[in-house]
């Protein structure tokens, strides 16, 4: 239904999900966290982006899953007027 009202209405539609640490002992991996939500979330989004913290009050957001967009990584910050560049 959330598919349908967006389309209809031309509204974006945010989930939000969890993640937890694989504990499958890859400690190296570049990313250790796996979604809690699997394939239920997975396959009821269009485009998946994962938020993580960066460096201070730097943020990045990465396009992992788009059928129209390349895998990407963007830094933001969060101030006092909302959200920002990063500051590098």
């Amino acid at each position: 239904q959330l598919t349908r009202m967006s389309e209809e209405f031309g509204v974006a539609v945010v989930l939000t999900n969890q993640v937890v640490a694989n504990p499958d002992g890859m400690s190296f991996a570049k990313d250790a966290t796996k979604p809690i939500g699997g394939n239920i979330i997975a396959h009821a989004s269009t485009t998946r982006l994962r938020l993580r913290k960066g460096r201070g009050e730097t943020r990045i957001c990465q396009i992992f899953d788009s059928p129209t967009l390349p895998e990407a990584d963007c830094m933001f910050a969060i101030g006092g007027s909302g959200i920002e560049d990063a500051k590098e």
